[in-house]
């Protein structure tokens, strides 16, 4: 952990794709247990950022330091293994696997020759895997739709499978790619209830998100992303009402 007490650390944080600068000499430090937001235009640099930070992308120049330790050589699942999950902006589900199923993948994710933990795991004690999965569906509201394909439930459902199968890996820090996409307000709003939950557990989450009112009710910390450049950074509160964030992406209105 950094001595800032930040969980997440990007140090001059950059990424070329040929004569396209996405990230440009990215500086952040995601404190730990917080909700922290990440918002700019369309193109701005935001999904490519949490690529950068997932490994899915190798970088151009600069760190990512996760926990006091510097991740960015490591590879997309050992990043998984080591805290860090995500969900995407478009949905991907095991489609021919049940709800159920697919938060149980999430928990077979760890390190472990021929599976013998994970095993004990899934049979033994209060913390096994199976009471884990059990925990995911009350927390996603999907109990009474565990034995349904993920492919058959309506597209809110799938969001919210999507998060609870991010949290069945048991993360430190959640990564959410525009979770609330195509959501009506009603889904908004209980996605809202359920992020604030996991902040009261101490869980950390990088929030990036268009829609402003999940943003500004939910989230600690902002920074604000315009052509790859961090162009603010403050409360909530301070990114309404600073004249370069209303230009380039509030509205000046």
């Amino acid at each position: 952990m950094a001595e800032n007490g930040a969980i997440l650390q990007l140090k001059g944080l950059s990424k070329n794709f040929g004569g396209v600068q996405a990230v440009d000499m990215l500086d952040l430090d995601v404190p730990q247990g917080r909700i922290f937001g990440l918002i700019g235009p369309n193109g701005s640099g935001k999904s490519t950022t949490v690529n950068l930070i997932c490994g899915v992308f190798p970088v151009s120049a600069g760190n990512v330091v996760f926990g006091g330790r510097d991740i960015t050589g490591l590879a997309p699942h050992s990043r998984l293994t080591i805290g860090v999950a995500r969900t995407f902006q478009n949905i991907r589900l095991f489609n021919h696997l049940t709800v159920w199923q697919n938060l149980w993948v999430a928990q077979n994710g760890e390190d472990d020759k021929a599976g013998q933990n994970f095993i004990r795991r899934w049979v033994s004690g209060p913390g096994s895997a199976r009471q884990q999965v059990e925990e995911m569906l009350d927390f996603s509201g999907l109990a009474h739709r565990r034995d349904d394909l993920a492919g058959n439930l309506a597209f809110g459902e799938q969001r919210r499978l999507e998060l609870a199968r991010a949290l069945a890996a048991r993360p430190q820090m959640l990564l959410l790619d525009e979770p609330a996409a195509g959501m009506n307000m009603e889904e908004v709003g209980q996605l809202r209830d359920r992020l604030m939950k996991l902040r009261e557990t101490g869980m950390t989450i990088l929030l990036v998100e268009h829609v402003m009112e999940l943003v500004m009710g939910v989230t600690d910390h902002i920074a604000v992303l315009n052509f790859g450049k961090k162009i603010a950074e403050g409360t909530p509160t301070e990114i309404q009402n600073d004249p370069l964030v209303r230009e380039a992406y509030l509205g000046t209105a």
